[in-house]
């Protein structure tokens, strides 16, 4: 299979990791997703990826915490799951390394952009923890950021759904799923597909995001060599 990308941001969803059981880490979901990232390694592609903290925290649990505190904890979160990812891809000869965006280099690289980049030309894959490092934003808003600044030619939203729909599919079964949608009418008519400053920062730098089910099968492999699958969201009219 030949990759459309040569380098792709993947934002994986904290819960998506938690598999079945809702909460925390699910290793058999860890270890299909790590294969998948080890083929699409092989192929050339530079890798960066950017994991979510709602399997272990959402900083939006903490309803009589200070939010800045609540938010903080969840960037705590994303680095566990970092960790975890880490380890399982270097368990298969993958180097990676994680960059957070709060400082802690006992256990990780601060985030600095060049230093990312010249990981890439080693062929490592770098995991950018800590969301951006604010409170007040989300990961979604992060893996809209970093792929901005690594000039990624996609940013893939592996998410616990298949694609975007107009409403909730799980609430309402004659929902309608998108193949395509551009930015402005994400933005327009309040569909829930990403945080609308991660839209509006994909938008302004033409930045296409792919969002697909993590449970299908090869799911990374398919969207990084183009096939269809999921939801394109980009600046083209349909």
């Amino acid at each position: 299979m030949t990759p459309k990308y040569k380098r792709v941001l993947i934002k994986l969803s904290g819960e998506a990791l938690a598999g079945p059981q809702g909460h925390g880490l699910d290793e058999n979901v860890i270890s299909r997703v790590v294969e998948q990232i080890k083929k699409v390694h092989e192929m050339g592609v530079e890798i960066a990826l950017v994991i979510g903290g709602g399997n272990f925290w959402r900083g939006r649990q903490g309803k009589q915490m200070d939010r800045a505190t609540a938010d903080h904890m969840g960037m705590l979160a994303t680095v566990m799951n970092s960790l975890a990812m880490m380890d399982a891809l270097e368990q298969r000869g993958i180097p990676t390394r994680v960059q957070t965006a709060l400082i802690m280099t006992s256990v990780a690289e601060p985030y600095i952009l060049r230093k990312a980049l010249h990981h890439f030309e080693k062929g490592r894959i770098v995991i950018m923890a800590c969301g951006t490092g604010n409170p007040y934003c989300s990961t979604d808003t992060a893996a809209a950021q970093r792929a901005c600044e690594i000039q990624a030619n996609v940013l893939l939203m592996a998410k616990n759904i298949d694609g975007i729909y107009d409403s909730d599919p799980h609430t309402n079964k004659s929902a309608k799923k998108y193949d395509h949608i551009n930015y402005i009418d994400v933005i327009k008519n309040g569909i829930k597909a990403m945080d609308y400053t991660a839209a509006t920062m994909c938008m302004e730098n033409d930045i296409p995001v792919l969002a697909f089910g993590l449970d299908e099968q090869d799911c990374l492999i398919k969207a990084v060599c183009g096939e269809k699958i999921g939801t394109v969201i980009d600046n083209k009219k349909i």
